[in-house]
């Protein structure tokens, strides 16, 4: 099953919130685990390089744990509705 993502399904990684959950390649680079965002990825005037995260390890036979990743190994975010992944966009 293939995911088409619109213009609605796409997110500024700047936009992000501490206490979203995320996919991410951090751990593994074709398998995408999920994680809650402990901190904001917004600091003061600009954006931060790496990100505070409890990472769930668990779904790859590994330990949970938090620790930090860097911004893009951050892929999707789950929307609101708790079904749909919103694509991540990185500045340039």
């Amino acid at each position: 099953m293939s995911i088409t993502f619109t213009k609605q399904t796409l997110i500024n990684f700047c936009d992000l919130k501490k206490g979203d959950i995320i996919k991410t390649n951090h751990l593994h680079p074709l398998h995408h685990v999920t994680a809650k965002i402990m901190e904001s990825p917004k600091q003061g005037k600009g954006v931060k390089q790496t990100i505070l995260c409890e990472v769930h390890g668990s779904q790859l036979g590994l330990f949970d744990e938090i620790g930090s990743i860097y911004s893009k190994q951050v892929l999707l975010k789950l929307n609101a509705d708790n079904k749909t992944w919103a694509r991540v966009v990185h500045a340039a």
